[in-house]
């Protein structure tokens, strides 16, 4: 056993060690999505509740405020060891949750692709082609004859007046 796994044994209460326990990679790897977010919720209300005792601790060294005990705070250390123990967890927890929703968007998006690919594509008709049976079109369908040189005219009126704007 390494000494910072001794020094979180000393630091934390039975709980909490079972808290970061369920956090180390071979168990954590075999927790549901639902598991995860509670176990997040328990860790982060224990680091929550381990910086307000360091945090108080620190006041009462500094004697910007009273002892909540018998006698006040010599040292914090050990408060502070455990709520760095208490965010390591946290982060290897939301590590694992990213890898989660990572896994279910992917499969997700394979859903989606599946489904895309069984559904009965819908195309729908082109309209009068070019294939046998099509009748030609005579020039008496068009509606209106316009002169080429009467649309050029109109563009060019457009650019003036829009030159003419911007200066």
């Amino acid at each position: 056993m390494t000494a910072f796994a001794t020094d979180e044994d000393r630091l934390l209460s039975v709980p909490e060690r079972e808290m970061i326990a369920l956090t180390r990679p071979p168990v954590l790897d075999g927790l549901t999505k639902g598991e995860v977010l509670a176990l997040g919720k328990r860790l982060r209300e224990a680091r929550d509740r381990s910086r307000r005792i360091a945090s108080q601790q620190q006041r009462e060294m500094r004697g910007k405020a009273g002892p909540r005990g018998a006698a006040s705070a010599r040292d914090n250390t050990g408060s502070e060891g455990k709520t760095e123990a208490l965010v390591a967890a946290l982060m290897r927890l939301a590590a694992a949750m990213r890898r989660i929703k990572k896994t279910e968007a992917a499969q997700m998006l394979r859903n989606v692709l599946d489904a895309k690919k069984a559904a009965v594509p819908h195309h729908p008709s082109s309209g009068r082609t070019a294939s046998k049976g099509m009748k030609a079109m005579d020039s008496t369908h068009r509606t209106a004859r316009i002169d080429p040189r009467e649309i050029g005219r109109v563009s060019k009126a457009v650019k003036i007046a829009q030159a003419k704007r911007d200066r």
